[in-house]
């Protein structure tokens, strides 16, 4: 499933090709592309068609389009200022991707769903949702205010909105409103395994299991540290390792280990190619080597997935919880 970098990198291919640009027209070719939009294929169009791309939002790995009514007095008119209140969410599940393509592309194997954009020098006219095994969709949300006020996201012109479905996740480790004091005050109160309390998407959003091991690998700390033990400038150093981790992914174009992960020119990521941990079960551990020690990473059950670890520079805590 795509991970926060592999999002980021949609949102910012996105933003440049959609924003400030009509939906002239949306064909939905499968209805289960839109489940989750309970009124039906009709009202998802209605709600699209004639819509103004505002911006393209994402938290963690949620993903929207704050979406403004072009008519005259509309009541998303405050002010005399455009102010969206509902949004087109963007679900990728395993296998979604969201494709800037030109009308003479021939139709992708497994499109779902098509949108028409209003004309643009040098730019495509159709955003195309393609989705194989149908675990994503898209949907029409509405859009609510902060719980803290701040940016619901990152954005290009972001806003104290946020998609309802996203109101309860936490912010990600790239978010400048991210709050480390706030992070720190509630993982201490957690009393459990550390790379559980990265995956909660309430206590900070957007750490999957490959960035969760690659994170703590860098940070020289194992997954099952009880969170309650932490001093503050460990937790710092996870934090900042998950960011680091992130950065790098952002600049490969995220982690793709087949072909179902492309960005919205088509174009798989390469980060795979520099896991420190993840994936690595069996191979020496890259910093013990460096320094002349034998150690080899170490796969584990981990929550119906895999922990990735060095014995040597990650040793397991006599009081580890999972």
């Amino acid at each position: 499933m795509p991970e926060l970098p592999e999002v980021e990198v949609v949102r910012r291919g996105l933003v440049s090709w959609v924003r400030g640009r009509t939906i002239d027209f949306v064909d939905v070719l499968d209805a289960r592309s839109i489940r989750r939009h309970a009124l039906g294929p009709g009202d998802f169009i209605g709600n699209l068609e004639g819509a103004v791309v505002a911006d393209v939002v994402r938290r963690g790995k949620f993903l929207w389009m704050p979406l403004l009514d072009s008519s005259p007095g509309a009541p998303e008119r405050v002010g005399g200022s455009p102010h969206p209140s509902v949004a087109l969410m963007a679900h990728l599940g395993m296998s979604g991707q969201l494709l800037m393509q030109d009308p003479d592309v021939p139709d992708e194997k497994h499109l779902k769903v098509r949108l028409r954009l209003s004309a643009r020098d040098g730019m495509p006219e159709q955003l195309r949702f393609v989705d194989q095994r149908i675990f994503g969709g898209l949907f029409v949300t509405s859009l609510v205010p902060t719980e803290d006020g701040g940016p619901g996201g990152l954005a290009e012109s972001p806003l104290p909105l946020i998609a309802e479905e996203a109101a309860h996740i936490a912010r990600d480790p790239l978010d400048p409103n991210f709050s480390f004091d706030l992070f720190y005050r509630r993982l201490r109160k957690r009393k459990t395994g550390l790379k559980r309390a990265l995956l909660d998407q309430g206590l900070v959003s957007g750490i999957g299991n490959i960035y969760a091991d690659e994170a703590l690998w860098r940070a020289r700390l194992h997954y099952a540290r009880p969170t309650d033990t932490l001093r503050r400038s460990e937790a710092e150093r996870v934090l900042q390792s998950a960011r680091e981790v992130m950065v790098d992914a952002l600049a490969a174009g995220g982690t793709s280990f087949d072909s179902l992960y492309v960005n919205v020119n088509g174009a798989s990521g390469y980060f795979d190619r520099s896991l420190n941990a993840y994936g690595r079960e069996g191979e020496p551990c890259a910093r013990c080597a460096a320094a002349g020690i034998h150690a080899t990473i170490r796969r584990e059950q981990f929550m119906n997935r895999s922990s990735h670890t060095c014995p040597v520079c990650q040793p397991r805590p006599r009081n580890g919880r999972w």
